[in-house]
């Protein structure tokens, strides 16, 4: 027999003659004070309040995530199928309401066992004895811990019911894999409530207290399978179930869920919902107190937002050039795993051939071929350089050993594809928006939560640029300008003691006279400029924060560029009130928040604010939809809805914004570095977030009905000269038709252009 066996049954011996012991001594009535002193009052246990983990919901009442200190759902007795109770009983202590707290016959049967063979084939510990142990003692293995486990098991017989204990240690024992009790253990391997359960998953769950790790399904397949034939035989022989039902049940295979950690979906929402239950409830409610949280997440969308935010960083990323392979420590190939589409891991080159390598990735050598990896023809040799490789083979971009990232294109048992990839260094944010009620539908924070738990939705304050300015143009509407009034676009210098500051746009050219809608649809820095001198830098901060924008704001010109640092979830939240039709709407991530015992704690309903008229919010609404159809958003006119939103990228192409929305949704996308380097030449807003957004859009908005803005009662169109932006006659063929608030169509018509002179041929008569 092995050192560590012998040493095993040695201790179950030890604990079979201390059982002995105690049996003479409470059988006899002495002995029993000293071992009683610091005892704790089982009679507590009247008020048992298990911990529970607190549940998390999406806006379908799909689980999204748990916070616990032990994943824990309470459910009574009566709830748990018999079958689930009886597998229990049979395997753990199948004469548990015949005894009194231990089982002496049990003993003694146990003793003689494990002497017979040398070793331990069986356990003497009844339920009532684990629950205690479980509830009130360490696990140390001396003879006075055990005769206090026995103590506490009789006093526990005399304070409650067989029911009642048995209902405690079915919510109480441990499962494996963070489960406590029979509703997580369900929950957990089968993803179904405890009362679906059947006979061969019950007798499953019913093995693994005795070793969860060991009999894990995902770690140790045949001995789990195997310990539930134990578990189905005892339900036999004690007469729960029949013969010929053991063997049915065991020949059926179980099928067990998938182990995967359901906050995966939106860490970064799930950590901002954490911080806001703990601020209202407190740490010990939240962790222990088994709240169920009802939120605004939606599923579908959050996962097209993890798309759309993981492609774009990395198409990004290739675009910056290849970094060369992985030299990160441990960053060797992926252990073996199912292989699917899209799927991306880490693996090795084994080959290199003239036109394919070979490459070994999650257990499976594949192909990759030189288009699969030609984008890394730009290679990364600093910040701001990089070079091409001419006509390259791959040889020129590979070696055989590199540790790279690679792509599953395709695979199947003849052939599996690869493609390169690298992780981004790049940062991206998304978060969306329903505008009519505030709730945040889909939330990213970053590129990989575990990579870095920092929200850059919520936390991070970054130069938005352009994408600031539709504060500034719906400013000049309320203090009744128009999308015909126009502004000069040329140069200008302003000065003061500290500095000289010449505005510029982004082509370096100078377009003159400009009427708003253009100045805002192709984004005209010094138009913008001059139209804040002439409204005034107060009243757009004033507008700014009617409208959400809480960050401060620099008092001077600079602002018509976006120089002042805002979050994402400001800014979008702000156009959430042009889409709304002006009417403010505060985000919200929680919708109801329920007790363990079902009663609602707080039911929130969005709370309405008009901070703009109707018709302010829809002529720039009609002015992002421009910037849309034919201005610096125009790729997003392939969607082919109806859209409006405005880009923005700062000097240095530091960071890149795009924040639109459609009648049903808004939604900001943010992308840059930590480190607020470039992100590269010409990674514009349209180039680097505008692609992110529309992705998720399209995916999204596939499930909404095509709709339209609505159009205000008090809305007028007319038409006007195209360079003046000034009324024209109805029957001008060069006019273009704009649309106003009632009250504010310009009331000057352009003057008629004097008609050119005219040449007579001297055949030709005059009149």
């Amino acid at each position: 027999m092995a050192v560590a066996e012998s040493r095993r049954f040695l201790s179950f011996l030890f604990g079979t003659v201390s059982s002995l012991i105690l049996l003479g001594i409470i059988g006899v009535g002495g002995g029993t004070v000293y071992l009683s002193r610091n005892l704790p009052d089982v009679a507590a246990l009247k008020k048992y309040e298990p911990s529970q983990a607190t549940r998390v919901y999406a806006d379908d009442k799909r689980l999204i995530g748990q916070f616990y200190v032990e994943r824990r759902v309470f459910v009574p007795l009566s709830k748990i199928p018999k079958h689930m109770v009886r597998a229990i009983l049979a395997v753990e202590d199948a004469r548990f309401y015949d005894h009194s707290g231990f089982d002496w016959i049990r003993i003694i049967k146990a003793a003689l066992t494990n002497l017979e063979n040398l070793q331990i084939k069986q356990g003497a510990s009844t339920i009532t004895q684990q629950l205690v142990r479980s509830l009130f003692l360490t696990p140390e293995r001396t003879m006075e811990r055990k005769l206090k486990e026995l103590l506490l098991a009789r006093r526990m017989e005399v304070v409650f019911t067989k029911d009642e204990i048995l209902e405690i240690y079915l919510n109480q024992i441990y499962f494996g894999h963070g489960a406590y009790g029979v509703q997580a253990a369900a929950k957990t391997y089968f993803g179904k409530d405890i009362s679906k359960i059947t006979l061969g998953e019950a007798a499953f769950i019913a093995g693994l207290p005795k070793s969860p790790n060991a009999y894990s399904p995902y770690y140790h397949g045949e001995k789990a399978k195997l310990r539930q034939g134990v578990v189905l035989k005892r339900m036999a022989d004690e007469g729960f179930i029949a013969e010929k039902e053991y063997h049915d049940t065991y020949g059926q295979d179980l099928l067990f869920q998938k182990l995967a950690a359901e906050d995966d979906l939106a860490p970064h929402f799930l950590e901002h919902v954490r911080q806001e239950l703990i601020a209202r409830y407190g740490y010990d409610t939240v962790y222990k107190g088994g709240l169920s949280v009802y939120t605004t997440l939606n599923v579908a969308m959050q996962k097209s937002a993890n798309r759309a935010v993981l492609e774009g960083l990395r198409a990004l990323d290739k675009r910056q050039g290849y970094r060369g392979p992985i030299i990160k420590k441990n960053a060797g190939g992926d252990a073996p795993g199912r292989l699917v589409p899209d799927k991306v891991l880490n693996g090795a080159i084994v080959s290199v051939f003239k036109d394919h390598v070979i490459v070994e990735a999650g257990g499976v050598m594949g192909k990759m071929s030189l288009d699969d990896m030609l984008w890394a023809r730009k290679r990364r040799k600093g910040q701001k350089e990089t070079a091409l490789i001419e006509n390259p083979k791959p040889s020129d971009i590979l070696r055989t050993g590199d540790r790279i990232s690679v792509r599953v294109l395709r695979h199947s048992p003849r052939e599996t594809r690869f493609g390169l990839e690298q992780e981004p260094e790049v940062e991206g944010a998304l978060i969306v928006l329903d505008p009519a009620t505030g709730r945040v539908k889909a939330m990213v924070g970053g590129y990989d939560f575990n990579r870095s738990k920092f929200d850059r939705v919520l936390l991070s304050r970054r130069q938005p640029g352009s994408a600031f300015k539709p504060m500034i143009y719906a400013t000049a509407l309320e203090r009744g300008l128009t999308a015909a009034t126009v502004v000069v676009d040329n140069p200008v210098i302003y000065t003061s003691a500290s500095r000289v500051w010449k505005p510029e746009n982004y082509e370096g050219k100078f377009y003159g006279p400009t009427r708003l809608r253009d100045a805002l649809t192709f984004s005209r820095n010094l138009a913008t400029v001059k139209l804040l001198e002439r409204i005034g830098v107060r009243r757009v901060i004033e507008l700014s924060g009617r409208v959400g924008i809480r960050s401060r704001l620099t008092r001077d010109l600079s602002l018509a560029l976006g120089t002042s640092e805002v979050s994402l979830m400001e800014l979008t939240s702000a156009y959430g009130v042009f889409a709304n039709k002006g009417v403010r709407v505060e985000p919200s991530f929680i919708v109801s928040v329920k007790g363990s015992g079902g009663k609602t704690l707080e039911q929130n309903q969005p709370a309405l604010k008009r901070v703009l008229s109707r018709e302010t919010a829809y002529v720039m609404t009609n002015m992002m939809e421009d910037v849309v159809q034919r201005g610096t958003a125009r790729k997003a006119k392939s969607l082919g809805r109806p859209l409006a939103g405005k880009t923005g990228t700062t000097n240095e192409f530091t960071d890149a914004w795009f924040v639109g929305y459609s009648p049903e949704l808004v939604g900001g996308v943010w992308v840059g570095f930590d480190d607020r380097k470039s992100l590269g030449e010409k990674e514009s807003g349209g180039a680097a977030a505008l692609p992110i957004w529309m992705q998720f859009m399209q995916e999204t908005l596939a499930r909404f009905p095509v709709s339209h803005f609505s159009i205000p009662e008090n809305i007028v169109y007319a038409k006007i000269d195209s360079g003046s932006g000034l009324r024209v006659p109805e029957d001008d063929p060069n006019a273009m038709v704009e649309v106003f608030i009632k009250g504010t169509t310009p009331q000057m018509y352009k003057p008629k252009e004097p008609e050119p002179a005219r040449f007579l041929h001297l055949d030709e008569e005059p009149f």
